[in-house]
């Protein structure tokens, strides 16, 4: 890396710290105009829950457990208490602003052979399910019981694709219906005025009375035309008029109870046809919301609510223009064709066994499991599928909550920097399921409020991995080998071109597999190769290109100290290693402290993070041991001569 490209480096690295910083303030603006008080928020049973849905968490859908097939019930079930009585699902040691700290919950990743999934500087690696037509049919890289609860996760996760899929297309018929709707609306105005002219020249003034019936009529439509046009500059789908939500989505039977609780947009093109409820069997529930959620919030409007924070998101640019506030469809320029979840993180938690759970702060909604969060590392404006069990004990007994909305586990929403609109909370029974859809995950955020009784969770999403599978990291190890010859006689080593390019982007890839791949393996990754041995030989492999590299290192730093070398050619060399090797030094120190930190060393001895006797100094197996701070040492002297 040369100088120019460290300065840019620091540059990025400086309005990273710009952007963290001007949030401190945002967050700090939007807390001392909020003081003392609670944010509303409206669950259920709440007035203007279902309008607040539509208008401002349009996209978040909803399944009822009957919606699903028992059968599939009953296999993802068992293979969730499979993996609980297997000891899977264990808390990830994550890295939070500069230290680390255990997760909540206990987190094990599922998905496609070869996959991973990286947060919070952490790289999970995926025990792969065992589909039909994946790479891991015939290998016994695991016990029957695992393979048989990673296949029937891998049906789930078949559904989701389906479901979602499916809702995708009925949301673009949906959208169709509106537009050809508004249409007629317009043609139908255009003929009115047209009537009432052709009245106008063939009757004269006789005809006074009948002219202003026109007038009204033409001026009746231009209203309504005026309503759509405005919802559609807005980027948001019309609410109902008031108190109209009141009355809908009260639907009997186990058809409605099972109905697919999505936002309706046919409603906006015609007011003939009822619209499909979101929440029918939670309509006649009894129950009151939980925190500290006013009247205020029951009797004012939600349109009004909406209506007051339109000052706060004119200073807000950055997030006006971000689209906060709404969450319709959005275009298909990044996620396009039929949906593909390729991961899915399965979390257990179990309120009993937590000595204390954090109380929501913003609205009173209860006690968090999980904080306020985005989902990270996904393709962007891609759906995220859950599925949610609870049970009483690790032998399956399912829990459908408790007297109140408080006793079973829920999931809060809220628009993402904004202290005005209402916040959505929804309780969830076991075998529910919910989609985050179109932008919501990035516009809002979301949070899990903790019930009474043990919960699991499936999390299928579309995680963002050009960079993150073992396709992807063997493929940039061929390139930087690609690059070393070995004699076929001597079995010595050199390399093939010294171009400062190619030299850079060689140790660029030696710093990704050792830092992204092998000791984030090492730390947490190798932990479940107790269960499933997939990643086994794959990481063994990886270790021997990454000491190949190694070896390339120090013939990059022989060809450096080579005196008979142009001496232009050498300083930018000497630059480019210098580069590498102090940033190797700083992660390499980084991953050591991390290794042996007093919280890692809590963990039982197959959990505890592993500092793999590679990365030392003397190790036998290298064919050139080194020091690294000796090395950096060479090429600063080596410079400061030049």
């Amino acid at each position: 890396m040369n100088a120019r490209q460290c300065k840019h480096n620091t540059r990025n690295m400086k309005r990273s710290g710009d952007s963290e910083g001007e949030k401190r303030r945002k967050r700090y603006r939007l807390l001392k105009e909020l003081g003392d008080q609670k944010i509303p928020f409206l669950g259920p049973s709440a007035r203007g829950y279902q309008q607040l849905w539509d208008s401002s968490y349009s996209g978040l859908a909803f399944r009822k457990s009957c919606s699903l097939p028992a059968e599939l019930h009953g296999r993802v079930q068992a293979a969730l208490l499979t993996l609980r009585r297997k000891g899977c699902l264990l808390k990830d040691l994550v890295r939070v602003r500069d230290r680390d700290v255990f997760t909540a919950v206990s987190r094990a990743l599922l998905g496609e052979p070869g996959h991973t999934y990286r947060y919070l500087d952490t790289r999970l690696f995926a025990i792969p399910w065992h589909s039909e037509d994946t790479e891991v049919k015939g290998q016994n890289c695991c016990d029957a019981d695992l393979s048989a609860a990673c296949k029937a996760l891998c049906e789930l996760n078949s559904y989701f694709c389906s479901d979602v899929s499916q809702l995708k297309e009925e949301d673009r018929l949906a959208q169709c219906l509106k537009v050809e709707a508004e249409a007629r609306l317009g043609e139908e105005g255009d003929t009115d005025s047209k009537h009432s002219e052709d009245s106008k020249n063939s009757e004269g003034g006789d005809t006074e009375s009948r002219q202003s019936e026109e007038v009204d009529t033409e001026s009746k439509h231009s209203e309504e035309w005026d309503i759509e046009s405005k919802h559609s500059e807005e980027g948001c789908s019309g609410s109902k008029q008031e108190g109209e939500w009141e009355t809908e989505f009260k639907h009997s039977g186990e058809e409605a109870e099972c109905s697919l609780l999505t936002k309706s947009k046919t409603a906006a093109a015609t007011t003939s046809e009822p619209s499909e409820g979101k929440c029918p069997s939670w309509a006649t529930k009894a129950g009151s919301e939980t925190g500290t959620e006013s009247a205020e919030a029951h009797e004012k409007p939600v349109a009004q609510l909406k209506h007051s924070r339109s000052d706060h998101h004119i200073q807000d640019k950055e997030q006006h223009e971000a689209g906060q506030g709404c969450s319709q469809p959005c275009p298909p320029q990044v996620c396009t064709g039929p949906v593909k979840f390729n991961v899915t993180l399965l979390n257990y938690m179990d309120p009993a066994q937590m000595s204390q759970l954090k109380e929501e702060p913003y609205y009173g909604m209860g006690r968090m499991a999980v904080g306020w969060h985005h989902d990270e590392n996904l393709i962007t404006h891609s759906p995220v599928a859950v599925y949610n069990f609870s049970c009483h004990d690790d032998k399956g007994g399912s829990s459908e909550g408790g007297s109140g909305e408080e006793a079973c586990w829920r999931i809060g929403l809220k628009v993402a920097w904004d202290i005005h609109t209402p916040g959505l909370m929804l309780p969830l029974g076991s075998g529910d399921c919910y989609y985050m859809r179109d932008d919501l995950n990035s516009t809002h955020q979301h949070c899990v409020l903790a019930g009474d009784t043990a919960r699991f969770s499936s999390t299928h999403r579309v995680a963002e991995c050009s960079r993150g599978t073992l396709t992807y990291i063997q493929s940039r190890c061929q390139e930087a080998l690609s690059n070393l010859h070995t004699d076929p006689e001597t079995g010595s080593h050199s390399l093939l071109a010294l171009q400062s390019t190619t030299l850079q982007h060689v140790e660029d890839i030696h710093n990704e597999v050792e830092f992204e791949w092998l000791r984030q393996y090492w730390f947490q990754g190798q932990r479940y190769a107790r269960f499933c041995s997939w990643w086994t030989r794959p990481m063994e492999q990886l270790e021997k290109d990454w000491k190949l590299m190694e070896t390339m290192t120090m013939l990059f730093l022989s060809t450096v100290e080579e005196d008979g070398r142009a001496e232009e050619g050498r300083r930018e060399m000497a630059e480019i290693l210098l580069t590498a090797l102090t940033d190797r030094q700083q992660q390499r120190q980084t991953w050591r402290d991390r290794c042996h930190s007093s919280l890692a060393q809590t963990l039982p001895p197959e959990e505890a993070p592993v500092d793999r006797p590679f990365w030392g100094v003397d190790d036998p197996g290298m064919p050139l041991p080194f020091d690294l701070a000796d090395i950096i040492n060479r090429v600063e002297s080596l410079l400061w001569r030049m």
